[in-house]
């Protein structure tokens, strides 16, 4: 289906989902209204309050009363309901999700469209491309990033390194089409829109990136890697079933 853009559309929409980030989120959100102010294009930001049971979403209304190009959201819980719900409220010619820790740095934000993006229709962030870096991750969580990046290039995606990197860019023709068909609400929801975008025929651009970790992760890496197993042969079933091909 063809994308009719709005007549006042930004060029960019960045939507951060944010399940108890209260320690986490006002830093983050100075950090990228600062960024944004520096740049040319026009810009909107919407911050997704996901079920949290801490001051994420008062702090949230909070900053975004004081700043224009701000606006709170609430989603379902689970990322993927958070990031689903922004992708299809926003209005941006390029989309993108940022992890509220802001583990890759804002000044990396303009590589994931163009005129840096050439001819994809998607950019993902990858700690694993070449050039890539990371920075103060314990062993313990690198190698439960490498159990579950190898079920997912087993089962589902074959040519992607990490797909679990949570800043992600899309075309707003991608978007709409992409996140109207995604149903996981769990972390495999990037999987799942991936897998998705590969059946659809879309560019996907793995971009290599500084990557830090900070203590306080919502990520575990075991449990999360035996969920990701289930995930994917869920994935599989409803691709074998047609139900990605009508959107929901």
């Amino acid at each position: 289906m063809p994308y009719n853009p709005p007549v006042t559309q930004p060029f960019l929409s960045l939507i951060i989902p944010a399940y108890n980030e209260a320690s986490r989120l006002p830093a983050t959100l100075e950090q990228v209204n600062a960024f944004l102010q520096e740049q040319s294009y026009s810009w909107e930001v919407l911050v997704v309050e996901n079920g949290s049971t801490d001051r994420t979403h008062a702090l949230a209304e909070a900053f975004a009363k004081a700043h224009s190009g701000f606006r709170v959201l609430r989603s379902a819980k689970g990322k993927g309901a958070a990031v689903r719900t922004g992708m299809l409220a926003t209005e941006g010619e390029w989309r993108m999700m940022l992890d509220a820790d802001l583990s890759m740095p804002v000044s990396e934000i303009n590589r994931f469209f163009p005129p840096k993006l050439d001819g994809a229709d998607i950019a993902i962030a990858s700690r694993e491309a070449p050039g890539a870096k990371r920075h103060n991750e314990p062993q313990y969580r690198h190698f439960g990033g490498r159990l579950m990046n190898w079920l997912i290039r087993v089962l589902a995606l074959p040519d992607l390194q990490d797909t679990q990197c949570g800043f992600k860019s899309f075309s707003a023709q991608a978007a709409e089409e992409l996140f109207c068909r995604q149903q996981l609400d769990s972390w495999s929801f990037d999987v799942e829109v991936l897998y998705i975008a590969q059946q659809f025929g879309y560019r996907i651009a793995e971009l290599p990136i500084d990557w830090y970790y900070y203590e306080f992760s919502h990520v575990q890496p075991l449990k999360d890697s035996w969920n990701m197993f289930w995930d994917l042969l869920k994935i599989r079933r409803k691709a074998a079933r047609g139900e990605y091909a009508a959107a929901h």
